[in-house]
């Protein structure tokens, strides 16, 4: 009795489960876009445009002069006046070097100039009284030169213990401090003319030709919203052959708000782009591929496209689009291929 209601239970328990998946998938029926509301869009119809085609190109901010500031002897720094940041004008101190080796060394090369001079003019008196043959006079000429060779570099070495601005400018790098050791060839501090600004970048070979010195070219520089003319300076004439690019470098206007370092951008004159444009709110992304929606008899149809520049505010359709589409420009985030349209005007 026990087993036979045990049975009815399971049976009654199955018939209950098939039932509730029936309800379920008639719930689960697939939603078409036929069912689904009409959305209100708004098109534009697209025609072929001449549109001047503008490449654009990355660059940098780097000043026309800018000098690493080194020792020429070795000593000990004992001044230097200015910090990072510093404002200089052309020949101002910047480092000043312990000199006391180097001024013992012109001290003894002027003694030794001297009494070469005195050697010399004794024995080209003596000379002029027969007391004295040409080749001594001729060997101690040689010697009086040798010594003021030697007098003339001292004099240059000590001259080297002072460090002077090059250019005026400002100090964009401190690399030593008083106390510290200078040796010939080491930096001790960076400089650059902060008010003359150029922007550097790398052309494609295959666009380098298309400009020439003295050309103007746009140049934006986005971290401070700026838009300047600038004109091209220099060319490289070889083209780096791992990046296949050519070095231009382009002067702009002095502007308080650049600095040195910044990320610009070069609006480089291109060929004139014959195509389709569309506003950016009609394309719809997806991974690395791009659709936009057109209407078609009160439908939406979905495209797949490929973009090309960016101009005016329009971005380029290279394939995707003819002529006369009416492309959905807004509330097409969420359409369905097939989808009911309201049109607004």
């Amino acid at each position: 009795m026990a087993g036979q209601r045990y049975f009815v239970l399971l049976a009654a328990l199955l018939v209950g489960l098939t039932g509730l998946a029936g309800c379920q998938g008639e719930h689960q029926k697939k939603v078409t876009a036929r069912d689904l509301a009409p959305v209100q869009v708004r098109v534009v119809t697209v025609t072929r445009q001449e549109l001047p085609a503008q490449i654009e190109l990355v660059g940098t901010v780097v000043p026309v002069n800018r000098a690493a500031i080194a020792a020429k002897v070795t000593g000990t720094i004992e001044k230097m006046p200015v910090v990072l940041g510093s404002q200089v004008k052309k020949g101002e101190l910047l480092v000043q070097i312990s000199a006391e080796e180097i001024s013992a060394k012109v001290i003894q090369a002027q003694a030794q100039l001297a009494q070469a001079k005195r050697n010399l003019d004794r024995e080209e008196k003596l000379l002029k009284k027969n007391a004295a043959t040409s080749e001594n006079v001729k060997a101690l000429r040689d010697m009086y030169r040798v010594a003021k060779a030697a007098y003339d570099g001292a004099r240059a070495m000590l001259g080297y213990t002072t460090i002077t601005a090059p250019f005026n400018g400002q100090v964009t790098r401190k690399l030593a401090n008083v106390g510290d050791l200078a040796t010939p060839g080491t930096p001790l501090l960076e400089m650059e003319n902060n008010r003359q600004l150029q922007v550097v970048t790398a052309v494609p070979e295959g666009l380098v030709m298309r400009i020439k010195t003295g050309d103007h070219l746009a140049v934006s520089i986005p971290a401070v919203k700026l838009v300047l003319a600038g004109t091209v300076a220099e060319i490289a004439p070889a083209v780096d052959p791992l990046s296949r690019t050519s070095t231009v470098k382009i002067n702009i206007a002095e502007t308080a708000h650049l600095h040195s370092g910044q990320f610009a951008r070069v609006a480089l004159p291109g060929k004139t782009a014959s195509n389709i444009f569309v506003p950016p709110s009609a394309i719809i992304s997806f991974g690395q591929m791009n659709k936009i929606f057109v209407a078609v008899n009160g439908k939406a149809h979905l495209r797949l496209v490929r973009t090309g520049i960016h101009q005016d505010g329009k971005i380029e359709i290279l394939s995707g689009l003819n002529p006369g589409d009416r492309v959905i420009v807004d509330n097409n985030k969420l359409l369905i291929d097939g989808q009911p349209l309201t049109i607004t005007p």
